[in-house]
């Protein structure tokens, strides 16, 4: 009987993080992003049928980059997560914390025990009464879970994007003011200061909102979005867009 081929632990890991890594890249950026209101999505996505951000619960939002099928799957199980601990308990025990818990448990058994890991990072965000309590946490495909402040940027040029949203966000800032610094990150592909046009058809925004009642998610899109992008006084209040968001029971059979 042949040998089984070795390779050492340590490879392993490298190499399945490498693959992750790899795939999560090829994929265009998200990001992640506290305004005064709430907190704001924002990604480079022209479907209207595959979601790269959606909702949760009803202070609680989920963003993802990487292959669609895998975060779908994630997303999915945490609104079963999210309804089933509400249902049982309250709705207030569904918290950020513990939906981000229950994803790093998920991904870190992928990552360590299945032959492929997930090519995902994803986000997991809770709007609070102030700025202060808002809660972002940022999930990577081997489970790791980091707890963001302000921001936070995935995918392909995460870093760069990072860079820009240190040297120019700032605490209290208006809902069009950030969405306008996000595209204009997510716009300069190559960081070479050149960007692309990227129109309102072409990204997918979302926020959640602070001023709603309980169910604080809602899309930001057509009209609404174009206004926020071009404005040159975003300080007025910001109307309800028409674009109608299923509740997180609702989700389970698609958006």
């Amino acid at each position: 009987m042949s040998m089984p081929f070795y390779v050492s632990p340590e490879q392993l890991m490298k190499d399945r993080a490498d693959y992750a890594r790899k795939g999560i890249a090829r994929g265009r950026s998200a990001v992640v992003i506290a305004y005064d209101g709430g907190i704001a999505f924002v990604t480079e996505n022209p479907s209207r049928a595959l979601h790269k951000v959606s909702e949760i619960y009803d202070r609680i939002a989920f963003a993802a980059v990487g292959k669609y099928n895998e975060f779908e799957n994630l997303r999915v199980a945490g609104v079963r997560y999210a309804d089933l601990r509400g249902y049982s308990y309250d709705r207030s025990d569904v918290t950020a914390r513990g939906l981000a818990n229950a994803y790093a448990q998920t991904l870190g058994t992928v990552f360590t025990q299945e032959s492929k890991p997930y090519e995902v990072e994803i986000v997991v965000a809770e709007v609070g009464q102030t700025q202060d309590d808002d809660q972002i946490y940022r999930l990577t495909y081997d489970g790791s879970v980091g707890d963001e402040h302000g921001f936070v940027a995935m995918g392909g040029a995460a870093e760069r994007i990072t860079t820009g949203l240190q040297e120019r966000w700032s605490m209290g800032l208006d809902l069009g003011t950030v969405l306008r610094l996000a595209v204009e990150l997510l716009a300069d592909d190559n960081g070479d200061g050149k960007p692309r046009e990227l129109g309102a058809d072409q990204l997918e925004v979302a926020v959640l909102d602070r001023n709603r009642d309980r169910r604080m998610f809602r899309r930001i899109a057509g009209p609404l979005l174009e206004a926020l992008l071009s404005q040159d006084d975003p300080t007025r209040d910001v109307p309800e867009t028409d674009d109608s968001t299923p509740g997180s029971h609702e989700t389970l059979t698609g958006e």
